[in-house]
C-alpha cells in the first residue's frame, strides 16, 4: 500500500513515516517549510532498508491550491494513496479573551480545514478502487485544555470530520478513524509543554510514563491493514490510562 502522511518530516509524522517505510509501504509526506529536514527523513527511511518509494513533498495543507498540487505530483509519482494520515498540526496557545483572529484561524485552518482539503482531494482515487484508510490524529486536547481553545477546536473538528468521511464512504471500502494520542516524547511536547504538566502526566498516568512514538505507529499502521477492515469512524486512544489533561 502507499501511504500519504501530512507533517510527516518531525514528531509523530516522521515516526508514522519511518515506520510505514520499514514494513514495505510506498510513503509520501509532506513538509511545510524545512525541506533539509524532509530530506534528512528520506535519507533515513533509507538507511533503514525501506524497499518502497519514500519521497517528501511541500505542502501548505490550509491552502486548497497548495494541496491540489502536491496531490497531483504525489499521484504521478505513486500512482495511488491507500492511506492518509492527517497529522500536520501547530499550537498557537493564548487564553480565550487575548487570542486573536490570527492565532485562531490559523490552527483551524491548519489543523481541521487542512485535513478536509486532503481528504477532499484523494477520496475520488480511492472511491475508484474502493478501498481507502483515513487516520486522523487528534489529541486529548479535544476534550479542552486550559489556554488552548483553537488547538481543542480544531481536534475536535477532525472527529466529526471522521464519523462524516466514515458514514459517506464505508460502503465504498473506505474507512475513517482518529487516533487520539496522550503525551508523546517529541519535539512539541518538549518545546512546548511545561515542566508542570510533563510532571502531572507522569504523576497521574497509571503507565507512569509518556508514550513512545513507536507504540503510536505501530497502532496507525494496524488502522491502516486488512484486520482493521471493520473499524470505522471510531476513536481510538493511546494514553497510558490517563484520559484528561489539566
Amino acid at each position: 500500500m502507499n501511504f500519504l502522511v501530512t507533517g510527516g518530516s518531525r514528531g509523530i509524522g516522521e515516526a508514522i513515516a519511518l515506520e510505514a517505510a520499514g514494513q514495505g509501504h510506498g510513503v509520501a509526506f509532506t513538509y511545510l517549510a524545512n525541506a533539509a529536514q524532509a530530506a534528512d527523513v528520506e535519507r533515513r527511511a533509507v538507511d533503514a532498508g525501506a524497499t518502497g518509494r519514500v519521497k517528501a513533498y511541500q505542502m501548505d495543507v490550509k491552502d486548497s491550491a497548495s494541496v491540489e498540487r502536491a496531490g497531483d505530483a504525489i499521484l504521478d509519482d505513486f500512482d495511488s494513496i491507500e492511506v492518509v494520515v492527517s497529522n500536520a498540526g501547530i499550537n498557537r496557545p493564548n487564553l480565550l479573551v487575548q487570542m486573536d483572529d490570527e492565532e485562531w484561524d490559523e490552527v483551524i485552518r491548519t489543523n481541521l480545514t487542512g485535513a478536509f482539503y486532503v481528504a477532499r482531494y484523494f477520496i475520488p482515487s480511492m472511491l475508484s478502487r474502493r478501498f481507502g484508510r483515513f487516520i486522523l490524529i487528534s489529541s486529548l486536547g479535544y476534550r479542552g485544555i486550559t489556554g488552548q481553545a483553537n488547538y481543542c477546536a480544531s481536534k475536535a473538528g477532525l472527529h466529526g470530520l471522521a464519523w462524516a468521511i466514515a458514514k459517506e464512504y464505508g460502503r465504498r471500502g473506505i474507512t475513517a478513524n482518529v487516533v487520539v494520542p496522550g503525551v508523546f516524547d517529541t519535539d512539541m511536547t518538549r518545546e512546548g509543554l511545561s515542566t508542570a504538566n510533563k510532571d502531572f502526566w507522569i504523576q497521574y498516568c497509571p503507565a507512569g510514563r509518556m508514550g513512545n512514538l513507536s507504540e503510536l505507529s505501530q497502532l496507525v499502521t494496524f488502522l491502516a491493514s486488512d484486520a482493521a477492515g471493520f473499524i470505522n469512524g471510531q476513536e481510538i486512544p493511546i494514553n497510558g490510562g490517563l484520559d484528561w489533561a489539566p
